[in-house]
Parts: structure tokens; C-alpha cells; sequence
């Protein structure tokens, strides 16, 4: 039957059922419903097929949105999954986690008041229903090409990396020193926006393409990088970004003061029994007044596993405006239904307390000028400053690279920021100084999105295959 031109009037957009805040804030797991296939055509049927599809422009990795939207439509589920993966290796982890409203959707010529199309719904509906239903990755045309590859972390980096490697008959080893795959997809992202079930399903894929994992191990502690580079034809690097961000002030380090990574790290320890390895300390705040300080999707992350934790309250305190927050619009709202309190223009001077943190001082802001990065600067206003009462403290203020000694020791440069130097606009993209080693992700771009490290990682995998004449 022939598609109806004004079904995007006639059908309004409409997304999986979400638990009530009530309800969800008593438990880990995630609180969006799921498309069953009626509801996935009906929905997809609703993108217009622009000339110019300006979500697939505004997409990181560029998947071919409306392609595999009509595939969804006409009911070509397996098809849809190959076309899905031809742009991205983790299509059902960036359909939960992506900031979809300001990127895909964002760009939805339907968003200008009818309602973009649910494309990151229906992104995960795809991988998850077409793997119930039998679907595997394609790999009847690949040819082993006998060259091996050694990857250092196993976030989105490494495992796009590893999927496109593989799909080019380069079999990887794919090494990290947590004792599950995925990096802080499993260890940072709480279980209420990614069941790690997703994540294990994931691994089982990758594993059924030829790519193997070895857990619990620190490369340059457990398995030396010489080891490594002498053992396989090319070395990629997704290591990521674990060292937190200070603010500089006083207090930062009094008791009940905790970085942003180990406490949502430990909190998903606690959510994973049976884990090999010493799990780290678990950082409790159930009944504790907990002040967040940070605007972005980690900050909303621990606004969010403190309520669930069991706080006695919960304040997010940010020094630019709510329109400016860099956090996905949909997590900031989530919170707000959660019962998190927003303190926007407040800039932090002080951690207040002596034996522990008894508050957090801070002055209000109002926006200046745009800096050299584009976004308008907060000025202090004299006058305005206040303590906010607190018992915990989490500062969720960013990551930055931690690059151990055996780079230097082997030619791979830096930045002064920490970020690896790599070559982007080169026949081998995401080269590094090492003509033998790649690298992608956080490490190279600083702290950002999975699906902008997904996009590296592929572009270092095909740089890669280039470099060894595949």
C-alpha cells in the first residue's frame, strides 16, 4: 500500500511509555518502554524523505536515517539492522544514550512544531528486535587477511574500531583493565538509561565476528605496551578520559567531597554483583543533602543516582543558564521530574566545612560576552553570594586524558592538554606520531559523546586497514 503523504499531520509523534518518577526512582533499570513493530513502522512512516536529509548531516557518525526509517516502514527489519550498522557499531547504545534532541532530532525539519521523528527510538528498536528475532552481522564476504590488531580499551572507541576491523578480515584483541567490556558504557552510564544487558549482548555479537577480549588488564602494568606493539601488526588506543576535572577552590578535598567517575563507578559495582576483581569503595548518600556541581550529562547522571540512592535531597548547581547547560535536554527534564532542584547561575568559590563538607559557597552569575569557544561567559555579581547546606558534595565538572609513561617512551606525542596528537586529514586518519599506533575517542578529542568516540574509532579502523594494504 502506498505510503500516505501527510501521515506526519495525521500521526503524531508518539515515544515509548516512560515509568512515572514515582516509580522509577525506586529502582536501577532503565524507564523507557519499547516500540513493538506496529508502533516502529507507524512512527517511522512519519519522516518526509527531505532532499536534503539534514538529521543524517547532523548525525556524528552520518547514518542513513531516512533509509533505514523506510525499511522500518515497509518491515524489512534484517535489512534495516545491515543498513543501521554500515554507519554505526553500537546503533542500540546510541539510540538510548545520544542527545537525539540536539542532534538527529534536532535537525528534523518535523521538529518546527510537529514533532521530530522518534528516531532515536526507533534506532534501538531496530538492533534490539532484530537480534531477538536471530539477525547477526553479515560476514559472509569477509576474507581473513591473516593481519591482527592490538586495542587498548574496550569503550566505544575500541569496540568500533574492533567491528570494522573485523568486517575487514583483521582480527583483533581487543584488552581492558575493567573486567567487563565497554568501558564507562558499563562502569559510568547508570543502568537506568543503559541495562548492561545491552552492552553483554553487544560483546556476544562481537565475539561471534572473531573478536576476542582480554579483561583485568593494564596495559604498561599487567602486559607491557612492548609486549603489545611487538606482538601485532598495528596497535589502536581508546583509552579514554578518567582523570576528573577540580575547580580549583578551597574544600575540594574534605571529607564527603567525591569526583563525579568513582562515585557512579561504584554505584554500578554495587548493580553488577559477581564481577571478578575488588570492587572500589561504594560511596552511599541515602539520606544525605547532596549538592552536585556541573551542568552536563555526568552531572545529571549522579543528580539521578543519588535520588535513587535514597538522598534526602538533591541540588544541581550549574554557572550558566538552563539553556545553556551542555547535558542532554531530556536528562536535565528527567531529573527535574526525579525531584533534583536546579540552582542555574551559580558559580562555586568554596567548599565549606572543616572536619567535613558542611555546605558550598557560591555567588550568581549573569552571561557576558561569548568566549573563544563560542558560548557566552558567566561574570560574578558582587554581592550575591550564599551557602548552599550540603553533606555531600560531587564535582561533575569533566575528564581530561591521563597518558601513562611508555608514550613518550615509544613516540607517541601529546598535546598540552594530554590529548594524543593524531593525523586527521591523512591517507591513515587518526595516525599517531607512532606510524604504527592509531588511536580515537576521548583520548584524542577530549570528553564527548559515545557516538563521536564510535565515529573515531571507525575512522581509525579504516585508517588502520589502509595502513596495513588491506
Amino acid at each position: 500500500m502506498a505510503k500516505h503523504p501527510l501521515q506526519f499531520l495525521e500521526v503524531p509523534r508518539r515515544d515509548p511509555e516512560k515509568q512515572d518518577a514515582g516509580e522509577r526512582i525506586q529502582h536501577f533499570g532503565e524507564i523507557y518502554g519499547n516500540y513493538d513493530g506496529a508502533d516502529a513502522a507507524q512512527q517511522a512512516g512519519r519522516c518526509i524523505s527531505c532532499g536534503n536529509p539534514y538529521c543524517e548531516w547532523k548525525c556524528p557518525v552520518h547514518n542513513y536515517i531516512p533509509n533505514w526509517l523506510a525499511l522500518i516502514e515497509e518491515g524489512r527489519l534484517f535489512e534495516a539492522a545491515e543498513l543501521s550498522h554500515q554507519t554505526n557499531s553500537l546503533p542500540e547504545i546510541c539510540g538510548r544514550v545520544c542527545p537525539q534532541d540536539r542532534l538527529c532530532e534536532g535537525a528534523c525539519t518535523l521538529n518546527d512544531g510537529l514533532g521530530a521523528v522518534s528516531i532515536g527510538n526507533i534506532e534501538r528498536y531496530i538492533t534490539d528486535e532484530a537480534v531477538k528475532l536471530g539477525w547477526r552481522p553479515d560476514m559472509s564476504n569477509v576474507v581473513d587477511t591473516g593481519k591482527r590488531v592490538g586495542i587498548v580499551g574496550a569503550g566505544p572507541a575500541g569496540l568500533a574500531a574492533a567491528d570494522v576491523l573485523a568486517r575487514n578480515g583483521i582480527r583483533s584483541v581487543v584488552y581492558d583493565a575493567y573486567p567487563e567490556i565497554g568501558g564507562l558504557l558499563t562502569f559510568g552510564i547508570p543502568p537506568f538509561k543503559l541495562d548492561k544487558d545491552i552492552v553483554l549482548t553487544r560483546r556476544r555479537l562481537l565475539e561471534g565476528m572473531g573478536v576476542e577480549f582480554v579483561l583485568n588488564t593494564r596495559i604498561g602494568e599487567d602486559k607491557s605496551f612492548e609486549a603489545l606493539y611487538a606482538e601485532y601488526d598495528a596497535v589502536f588506543l581508546g583509552m579514554g578520559t578518567y582523570t576528573s576535572v577540580r575547580g580549583g577552590f578551597r574544600g575540594e578535598h574534605l571529607p564527603g567531597v567525591y569526583d563525579a567517575l568513582p562515585y557512579l563507578v561504584s554505584n554500578v559495582h554495587r548493580q553488577m554483583p559477581g564481577l571478578a576483581g575488588e570492587p572500589p569503595p561504594f560511596v552511599d548518600l541515602k539520606g544525605k543533602h547532596v549538592v552536585v556541581l556541573g551542568g552536563g550529562d555526568t552531572g545529571m547522571d549522579c543528580n539521578r543516582t543519588a535520588v535513587r540512592q535514597g538522598a534526602a535531597s538533591v541540588s544541581c548547581a550549574y554557572r550558566r543558564d538552563e539553556e545553556n547547560m551542555p547535558g542532554s535536554r531530556r536528562e536535565v527534564y528527567n531529573s527535574k521530574e526525579e525531584g533534583v532542584n536546579f540552582l542555574f547561575n551559580r558559580q562555586p568559590l568554596e567548599i565549606v566545612g572543616s572536619d567535613r563538607v558542611t555546605g558550598v559557597k557560591v555567588i550568581e552569575t549573569q552571561l557576558g560576552a561569548p568566549g573563544p569557544d563560542g558560548r557566552r561567559r558567566p561574570e560574578t555579581v558582587p554581592g550575591t553570594e550564599e551557602i548552599l547546606p550540603a553533606d555531600a558534595v560531587i564535582v561533575a565538572f569533566g575528564f581530561r586524558p591521563s597518558p601513562p609513561d611508555w608514550f613518550q617512551e615509544h613516540g607517541i606525542e601529546t598535546l598540552p592538554s594530554g590529548r594524543l596528537r593524531v593525523a586527521t586529514l591523512s591517507e591513515f586518519p587518526f595516525q599517531t606520531t607512532n606510524e604504527k599506533v592509531f588511536a580515537g575517542g576521548d583520548m584524542v578529542r577530549g570528553s564527548d559523546l559515545v557516538v563521536t568516540a564510535v565515529f573515531e574509532g571507525r575512522e581509525a579502523a579504516m585508517g588502520i586497514a589502509r595502513y596495513l594494504g588491506v
